[in-house]
């Protein structure tokens, strides 16, 4: 049941969303009549029309709005569709640009834009609330537009020029202008419309006068007495007057100095003094205006200002000073002796004497014056400042910074008490060299060319002088004076080292101020901790177990605090083997000449072995006993050079000798001579035997015995015995 009128409503509200009005606005419409550009004061009508098209059974609302520059300034509801906004009259506020917007329901649209020109200012009109002031009377001036719109700016005018600017959200304005002048003056105004600035400025309003009456009665008077020319001495009374009694003020002042101040008329008294003379001023003031009258008094002096000398004009401590005070008569009615003097010290009365002498200390320095007085009239002469001067000390000589033999150095000569100025002068051998004056926070400070040699430093002194009878001497200059290294010289020259061995480098100079700071190097690069500072002329550096590697040029540096660094020349050093590497190599160098006369002998005992068998066919060759005579004796050479054997030593088979076996032998005649040597001769190819053609022959030969001695002298003995 309840599923059911759910339904049922849901349907209901369904066919009621369905039959809903449509509407739509088709076109906005903005007009203007009688046009955009009109002259001020013409009636203008701005027309918004909507052209809307819509399902209702009736016209719906339509809500207007115009808009001027952005801004709604005018809205309305109506069924109708066209409204309308008058402007009667319109003004130059009026003018900008306008749009006309239309709502109904949830839509909405825009007119077109439509841009106003209105042209022309209202003239304003001018009122005052009198036209009769006093002088420095206020004056309450009215500028009204009556039919102008907008913020507008007014500007006052008087006598053309102009005196005030106001802005006003309204179309009128009251301002207050003091009158300032004692002439009658012309007041207009005229105005502008602060948002609108091309429409420039109305015309101007009519002209108010305004007359303006003088206050003579504020003028003063002023009156000396007993005369406006009095002595010194004189009482004189200033009188200032005025007729008006209202509330006022009045002033009596000189050279811009109130004297006296009051409401109404009075009298200023006084006993003149010379510098009284002069122009007074007798003034009243009521509101804004302001009137006066000046006179003049003259004053004559009885004596003239009292006048201050000291001598002398510089006093030394210790030396006597004199002040003396004087003045002079001017007036016939005082004599000289009429004037008595009074003497200060710091304000303070110290003598009635017009002569003061004194000592001059450091207790007596001060601010000196004096007074003259007569008749009443005293005068102050002007201060004297008394500092007495402090004599210079004996100034005292030094020197700023190093001081190296052979280069510029400065010195300074310094008194510790003395009055400046002060003149100090430098001096060599008692000669002066120059001279300096210091007189505020410079100091005297000397530049020397240079010494020769440390004891010239001795034959400077200096000066001070501040008086003619002051004039100090310092003690001769005394400072550490720094000689330049020499060259230095390195030791050993030239010298060769054994490799494992210490080098010892020893780095000397000449001349030279301590300490001296060495430094050795080993081409050109610094050795390792090598630079050592020495209180001595020479330094020493030990390079430990020294290797071939270290062995080439050493040089050496030498420095102090002269800063000046010099070379030595450079030393060659050589490294020699050790001796056991020596030793070493000549055994290697031993082994390997053995090694090669091995090998050598072997070679040549391999190439020479067919030659022994080649010369043994060339041997002279007998049978086996032969006997003494037999021609078959053969004389045997053999080539020297092929018989030298290993040791160097030749086995030189220089004679031949057949031996036989005397057992064997067929012949008993056989004797020595049978044996002799024979000396080598030159091989004769016609005296070669032949060799053996058969098997026989050769037998014989290869058992043929050959005995050979050495040549003579020679020890040594070859045998060969062909088996």
């Amino acid at each position: 049941m309840r599923a059911g009128l759910l339904w049922l409503g849901l349907a209901g509200l369904w066919q009621a969303l369905g039959t809903r009005a449509a509407i739509t606005i088709d076109q906005v419409r903005l007009t203007v009549h009688p046009g955009n550009e009109v002259v001020s004061g013409t009636n203008l009508i701005l027309r918004c029309e909507a052209d809307v098209s819509h399902s209702l059974s009736r016209p719906p609302t339509h809500s207007f709005s115009f808009l001027h520059n952005g801004q709604v300034v005018y809205s309305k509801n109506i069924s109708a569709s066209v409204v309308e906004r008058t402007f009667s009259p319109a003004r130059v506020s009026n003018s900008g640009q306008y749009e006309c917007t239309v709502r109904i329901e949830d839509k909405a649209k825009t007119s077109n834009r439509q841009t106003l020109r209105i042209t022309g200012l209202q003239t304003p009109t001018m009122k005052v609330k009198s036209d009769i002031v006093s002088e420095g009377e206020d004056i309450i001036a009215t500028c009204s537009a009556a039919e102008e719109t907008g913020t507008l700016m007014f500007l006052f005018y008087e006598d053309n020029q102009e005196v005030k600017s106001e802005v006003s959200n309204t179309n009128t304005i009251s301002i207050t202008l003091t009158m300032k002048k004692l002439t009658d003056i012309y007041l207009h105004c005229a105005y502008m419309v602060v948002r609108h600035p091309t429409a420039g400025f109305s015309n101007n309003s009519n002209t108010v006068k305004v007359f303006v009456r003088d206050l003579k009665e504020l003028i003063p008077q002023i009156s000396f007495s007993p005369s406006a020319s009095v002595v010194e001495g004189e009482r004189v009374a200033i009188k200032c007057e005025v007729q008006d009694r209202s509330a006022l003020e009045m002033f009596l002042t000189k050279d811009g100095t109130i004297l006296q101040r009051f409401h109404t008329s009075f009298t200023y008294s006084l006993t003149v003094r010379e510098e009284d003379s002069g122009d007074y001023v007798c003034k009243t003031e009521k509101g804004s205006v302001q009137k006066k009258v000046e006179n003049r008094l003259s004053v004559t002096a009885l004596f003239t200002r009292p006048i201050l000398t000291m001598s002398p004009y510089e006093v030394f401590e210790g030396e006597f000073f004199k002040l003396n005070c004087s003045s002079s008569v001017i007036s016939n009615k005082i004599s000289k002796e009429d004037i008595k003097y009074v003497l200060l010290k710091d304000g303070q009365r110290i003598s009635t004497n017009p002569i003061f002498r004194k000592s001059a200390s450091l207790v007596n320095n001060g601010k000196y014056s004096c007074w003259a007085m007569a008749r009443g009239v005293n005068k102050t002469s002007l201060p004297h400042l008394l500092k007495a001067k402090v004599p210079v000390s004996v100034p005292v000589l030094s020197a700023v910074g190093k001081v190296i033999v052979g280069r510029p150095f400065k010195v300074l000569c310094e008194a510790k008490n003395g009055t400046l100025p002060i003149t100090y002068t430098l001096l060599k051998d008692h000669t002066p060299v120059d001279s300096r004056v210091v007189n505020g926070t410079e100091r005297a400070i000397f530049t020397i060319t240079s010494i020769r040699f440390p004891g010239e430093i001795d034959s400077f002194t200096c000066q001070a002088y501040n008086g003619p009878r002051f004039i100090r001497t310092s003690d001769a200059l005394t400072a550490p004076v720094i000689v330049p290294v020499s060259e230095p010289m390195l030791k050993p020259q030239e010298t060769t080292v054994t490799e494992g061995s210490d080098l010892v480098l020893i780095c000397s100079v000449q001349e030279g101020s301590y300490p001296i700071t060495f430094t050795w190097y080993h081409d050109k690069l610094l050795l390792l901790y090598s630079r050592q500072e020495v209180q001595s002329s020479k330094g020493s550096h030990v390079v430990k177990m020294i290797t071939r590697d270290q062995r080439g040029d050493y040089h050496c540096e030498a420095s102090n605090q002269a800063l000046e660094t010099k070379q030595s020349k450079p030393a060659r050093i050589g490294v020699s083997l050790a001796l056991w590497k020596k030793a070493l190599i000549g055994v290697l160098c031993i082994l390997l000449l053995v090694a090669i006369v091995v090998v050598l002998t072997v070679f040549f005992k391999k190439t020479s072995h067919p030659r022994r068998k080649r010369q043994a066919t060339e041997l002279s060759v007998k049978p086996s006993r032969p006997k003494s005579g037999d021609p078959m004796r053969m004389s045997l050479t053999l080539d020297i050079e092929d018989n030298t054997v290993l040791n160097g030593t030749p086995c030189v088979m220089g004679r031949n000798v057949w031996s036989e076996n005397a057992s064997g032998s067929d012949s008993d005649d056989h004797t020595d001579e049978e044996s002799e040597l024979v000396q080598p001769e030159q091989a004769d190819p016609s005296r070669e035997i032949p060799m053996p053609k058969n098997a026989e022959d050769e037998y014989i030969i290869q058992h043929t015995e050959v005995q050979v001695s050495t040549p003579a002298g020679g020890s040594g003995v070859c045998a060969t015995q062909q088996q």
